[in-house]
This record gives C-alpha cells, sequence and structure tokens, in this order.
C-alpha cells in the first residue's frame, strides 16, 4: 500500500470511529443493561448513561484504525481486476481479517466498557485492575470469539469511490439489519463478557451462552437491546462511513498540496 493511502486510512478510521463511539455511547449503555442477566432496572436503567466512557474513549481511535489499515492492506495483497467476480471474496476476506485484527483491541476495551455499564459506582481503572489481578490477561479477552463472529458475519466496505453520503445512507440501511440478525451474538457475548470468573458461561462457549439464554428467556431473551442496538448501528454506519470518506478525503489531499 502507498504511503498516502495507509496514513490517511489510519486518521480516517480512527476519528470516524472516536466519533461514532462517543457520540452514540449512551445508546450502547442502553442495549447492554437490557442484556444483562440481571435485568435493565438492577444494571443502572437510565442512571449513570456514561459509566465506562474512558474504556471506550481509549480504545476507539486504534480499533477503528487497526480494522482499516488490515482491510485496506489485505485488500492490497489480494489484488484484482477491478472487474473480477472474485471482488466480492476479496472484500470479504479483507474485512474478516480487519475484524480479527482490531478485536485484538476491541475486546479488551468492551470487556471493561461493559462491566462500567452494569456497575457504574465502579470507576473503569478499577474495573480493569480486577481483572488483571482475578483472571489474568485471558479475562480482558473474553467473548473474542463471539465478537469475531458477530463482526465478520456482516463487515463489508466498499472499494470503488463514490459520493460520502451515499455511502453513508447505503451503510445505514445495511448496518441496520445486520444488527437485527445477529443480535444474539451479541447478547450471547455479552452475557460471557459479564459471567463471573469460573462460571460456566465465563468459558466463552457461543452456543453455550445462547442455549441458557434461551432456556431461561426465550426468544425475547435473543434478541434482548435489538431495537438500541439497530439505531446505534445505523446511525453509526451513517456517521461513520461519511466521516471516514470525507476524512480520508481531506487528508489526501492535504497530502498532494504539500511539498
Amino acid at each position: 500500500m502507498d504511503q498516502p493511502g495507509f496514513t490517511a486510512s489510519l486518521v480516517a478510521g480512527g476519528v470516524a470511529g472516536v466519533s461514532v463511539d462517543l457520540i452514540l455511547f449512551p445508546l450502547d449503555t442502553v442495549k447492554t443493561r437490557l442484556q444483562s442477566p440481571q435485568g435493565f432496572n438492577k444494571a443502572g436503567g437510565f442512571r449513570g448513561i456514561y459509566a465506562g466512557v474512558p474504556s471506550t474513549a481509549i480504545g476507539s481511535f486504534p480499533n477503528a484504525a487497526a480494522f482499516f489499515i488490515t482491510y485496506e492492506y489485505v485488500k492490497w495483497f489480494l489484488h484484482s481486476d477491478s472487474s473480477s467476480y472474485l471482488m466480492p471474496v476479496k472484500h470479504m476476506l479483507a474485512a474478516s481479517a480487519g475484524e480479527v485484527v482490531a478485536c485484538l483491541i476491541r475486546v479488551p476495551s468492551e470487556v471493561v466498557k461493559q462491566r462500567a455499564q452494569v456497575s457504574a459506582s465502579s470507576g473503569t481503572f478499577h474495573i480493569f485492575s480486577n481483572i488483571l489481578y482475578q483472571e489474568g490477561i485471558q479475562g480482558l479477552y473474553r467473548g473474542y470469539k463471539s465478537t469475531v463472529l458477530r463482526e465478520a458475519l456482516w463487515s463489508w466496505r466498499q472499494d470503488h469511490v463514490v459520493d460520502s453520503w451515499q455511502s453513508a445512507v447505503c451503510g445505514a440501511f445495511a448496518g441496520g439489519f445486520a444488527a437485527a440478525v445477529t443480535t444474539p451474538l451479541d447478547v450471547a457475548k455479552t452475557r460471557i463478557m459479564l459471567a463471573k470468573a469460573g462460571s460456566s458461561t465465563a468459558t466463552g462457549n457461543v452456543l453455550s451462552a445462547l442455549h441458557r439464554v434461551w432456556r431461561t428467556q426465550g426468544l425475547s431473551g435473543l434478541f434482548a437491546g435489538v431495537f438500541p442496538r439497530m439505531a446505534a448501528i445505523s446511525l453509526g454506519g451513517f456517521i461513520f462511513l461519511g466521516a471516514y470518506e470525507q476524512t480520508r478525503s481531506f487528508v489526501l489531499e492535504l497530502g498532494r498540496e504539500s511539498p
């Protein structure tokens, strides 16, 4: 990948990711509390809606940047004729690779954030320290498999240059639909991340977590938080794709103008 393209992807992906995560953080908190095993009200209700935001603020930029850098690099590595029938496969592989790498940053941030969201009285650093003390590094990667599976199932990006608002609108509709379909996986991820150390759910078995939710709460449990999740991802798709393309174009333009 050429240096200007690499730098532009890094900056644009990071800026867009931070913008989305911080703007839509209240919706994410509501979703997490709806999915938590103790229920919405006991998890905090609408109180402390920004609990856990420091974890998101720290992790957003490197997470988003890691995805787009990996995505762009794998796409370049698997270069093929733009008219080739293999183009969709190329994009799918690039996006999947991007999610695998990005989740190395996203999952620890997500574990700390979600525990803070359902325990607003505990500070982010206190929760982080407790995880390391009680479970070690592996505690920060609880739910890694379910997170990668959830993201890789619907992660895709466009390669051809189009107007950023066109991309944002398409991303919003696609993201909203994907959010609804993948909600059970998101519920499983939340339950795994919030489970007490040593419990069967904490082992990270996705099917086991889904079965437990189905057995205790039925279909409504599997789709807990679906509406705030759809709203957040639809709006996030709009904000992210629009911000990413505008920022990337701006950075590339600056590069061309500089001597």
